[in-house]
């Protein structure tokens, strides 16, 4: 197999797609990796027995990860045992308020319904506007690259159907917006404006566009690895070398090589010169054009969008079972608007909302017989100096208050704080998203996948169309299709 060079920088979940991608349509691909292990966030934590995902913690749209391992001539459901989880998540409230959305549409509706009365038939509305919302999105911000600041808006109106897609892309209100218009619930608005943190963002400013997140776990479900998000990114990886893909780790990469015009290569740590007609960087952008190929044009507009949030992570391991949690937890705070508040202030939530992964629910692999591996997550700002033995104190009193004290059961809490996430990931502020979804024109702000430079691209969390898991395979998708485009 022949083809042209191409080196991919950093080896996260859209390095290895837009690899196993290229390699299949004939070019020698060699990826890059600077730490020990590939996976980017897809990453695991181990100790005294048990198992933490630190990254990612749950799997949907099964489907677009499938189609990449078909190009290898494997499935999906070959390489990983998935679980599609049911329940899906349980949401508390310190008022004793509880809801458990469930793996059924009717089921989920009735959950709503026994919440309050009417919020059944509100829950089933507003899923079938996020279902109207995917079917634009589908077509339009997803279908392909957006070209730059100025055309973009042009190339998502060119791939519209008619004017009225750009209401039903619901683009002109807040999800906090579109939560009042739907619910006369406090928690449910609390509910619906949870889905803004999955693209590091504020309810109070992102599009109500990202209503269609709940729809789509709605849709194709919640679904968990045994074993844990760790054996996605083994089989993304050898898959991938299988198919012949070249990939070396504690590798890194220090620049990439290019004249004012195109790309010519990289350049290793140990001053190794690689030749490379291609060059995809799956790495934050603003970490591309500030370090690996310094461009003040290109610097700009990647900080034209505002940082996505960050994260404080307490792994906790739990001796004992825990009557009543779900494999996916959530614990809302008292006051949503203030939470957010600070967070957008550039400080702590002194009353935050946690997120809590106990996958030894589903997979007694995690955890040593009868106890629990407890991964907690509160959002922070980017770029934060955190007092990490005062914060985990906040959140495990935060916790408590809710009425699970986990405190004279735990044998270890290990913290991850935003400075340790930068300096893992290289992510400027421990952003986890790259960039935010705040503002009506973030989608547009987003860093291209076409690079500053002919031959450069950049696929991932931090570039077109976003993080999470769905959404960096399929720019790797986007990236494969505009290099053979560019090649023709």
């Amino acid at each position: 197999m022949t083809g042209h060079r191409v080196a991919i920088v950093g080896g996260g979940i859209g390095g290895l797609a837009a690899a196993i991608r290229l390699r299949h349509a004939g070019h020698d691909v060699t990826i890059y990796e600077r730490n020990e292990r590939v996976g980017g966030k897809v990453a695991t934590y181990e100790r005294d027995g048990f198992t933490f995902d630190i990254g990612p913690s749950l799997l949907t749209m099964p489907h677009i990860f499938d189609e990449v391992f078909h190009l290898a001539g494997t499935t999906l459901a070959d390489e990983v045992e998935l679980v599609r989880l049911d329940p899906q998540f349980r949401y508390s409230w310190r008022d004793g308020a509880r809801l458990t959305v469930r793996d059924d549409t009717d089921a989920t509706a009735a959950a709503f319904e026994a919440f309050r009365p009417g919020a059944g038939s509100a829950w089933r509305e507003f899923d079938a506007h996020g279902a109207e919302i995917w079917k634009v999105a589908q077509r339009t911000f997803f279908a392909g690259p957006m070209t730059g600041p100025m055309t973009g808006p042009l190339t998502v109106l060119r791939r519209m159907n008619s004017p009225r897609d750009l209401l039903r892309i619901d683009a002109l209100r807040s999800l906090n917006d579109a939560a009042r218009d739907s619910f006369d619930d406090d928690h449910l608005r609390q509910w619906v404006g949870r889905y803004a943190t999955y693209s590091g963002s504020s309810p109070r400013h992102v599009p109500a566009t990202m209503a269609c997140i709940p729809h789509i776990e709605a849709e194709y479900g919640c679904w968990y690895p045994i074993g844990g998000l760790g054996t996605l990114r083994d089989a993304f990886e050898r898959v991938a070398r299988g198919l012949g893909v070249d990939i070396r780790t504690s590798t890194d990469v220090v620049e990439v090589i290019a004249d004012s015009k195109s790309v010519a290569g990289i350049q290793l740590a140990d001053g190794e010169i690689v030749d490379a007609d291609i060059v995809i960087a799956n790495v934050d952008a603003e970490h591309l054009y500030t370090d690996l190929l310094p461009d003040d044009g290109a610097l700009r507009r990647v900080r034209r969008a505002d940082r996505s949030t960050s994260g404080f992570v307490l792994c906790v391991g739990v001796r004992g079972r825990t009557p009543g949690i779900g494999h996916h937890n959530v614990w809302f705070s008292d006051d949503y608007y203030q939470e957010f508040r600070a967070l957008d202030a550039g400080q702590l939530a002194d009353d935050p909302t946690i997120y809590g992964c106990v996958s030894a629910v589903t997979d007694s692999s995690q955890a040593p017989d009868g106890d629990e591996n407890w991964f907690l997550l509160v959002n922070t700002p980017s770029g934060i100096d955190i007092d990490t033995e005062r914060y985990r104190d906040v959140v495990l009193a935060r916790l408590a208050d809710h009425g699970v004290d986990l405190r004279e059961r735990m044998t270890f809490a290990a913290r991850m704080t935003p400075t340790d996430i930068e300096e893992l990931y290289r992510s400027p502020g421990g952003a986890i998203y790259g960039t935010s979804s705040n503002g009506v024109r973030a989608a547009f702000a987003r860093p291209a996948n076409r690079g500053a430079r002919a031959g450069l691209y950049l696929v991932g969390g931090s570039s077109h169309p976003g993080g999470g898991l769905p959404l960096v395979t399929t720019s790797a998708a986007i990236v494969a299709e505009m290099v053979a485009q560019d090649l023709a």
